[in-house]
């Protein structure tokens, strides 16, 4: 019998969050926790995360495609440069969350972005800074352990620094989640086979 929290899929043992839609399992198995640098990536899953405030996060993935192609591929320089008028075409584009607030959060975001990739290098080499020391972390990731982990005191000091910076739509709970997404934290169960993946993948990756 399975731990708690752990689902067969496919002969595969897998986190129980990711259901049975076909694109939140391949999110799950392909994507989540698996470590990321790339400015881009970084920067488009922020803005998501902002989006998805309110909403499930099936919802944005179902969404992630026309986002993409209304952000012009989350191109930090290009979504900087974003005016009233682009505005007004996001307000109007149906196939994404038409939300001024958040629309504006992110072109503002992008400019954050682009003056914080001046400074540092990378995002890569700013949100990596905050992945936290292993011994801080629960020794198994159980579904209980899981539960409890909503946000984190790295995540709080990294909403903190972005919320000085101008960043918005960075509470610490999103940036817990946007951690647990972008594989500063391996956050899968104990006994996930994406999650063993992931860690293997975390043992070798190079830290910007």
């Amino acid at each position: 019998m399975a731990a708690k929290g752990l689902v067969l899929r496919d002969g595969r043992l897998g986190c129980w969050w990711a259901g049975d839609d076909p694109l939140y399992v391949e999110y799950h198995d392909e994507e989540w926790g698996r470590p990321r640098d790339d400015d881009s990536t970084l920067f488009e899953k922020v803005c998501l995360e902002g989006f998805q405030a309110g909403l499930s996060w099936l919802t944005i993935l179902r969404k992630r495609e026309a986002f993409r192609r209304a952000f012009k591929g989350f191109d930090i320089d290009t979504v900087a440069r974003f005016n009233t008028r682009s505005v007004q075409r996001l307000l109007g584009d149906a196939a994404i969350i038409r939300h001024r607030g958040k629309i504006n959060s992110a072109i503002g975001n992008a400019k954050r972005a682009a003056e914080m990739r001046d400074e540092f290098g990378s995002l890569g080499a700013f949100f990596w800074r905050y992945e936290p020391e292993p011994a801080s972390r629960p020794k198994r990731m159980t579904h209980g352990a899981l539960m409890k982990l909503s946000e984190s005191a790295e995540s709080r000091a990294l909403s903190k620094d972005l919320k000085a910076r101008g960043w918005t739509f960075v509470g610490p709970t999103t940036m817990y989640a946007h951690m647990q997404a972008m594989g500063i934290v391996n956050d899968h169960l104990d006994g996930c086979v994406a999650g063993h993946e992931v860690g293997l993948e975390r043992s070798k990756f190079r830290r910007p």
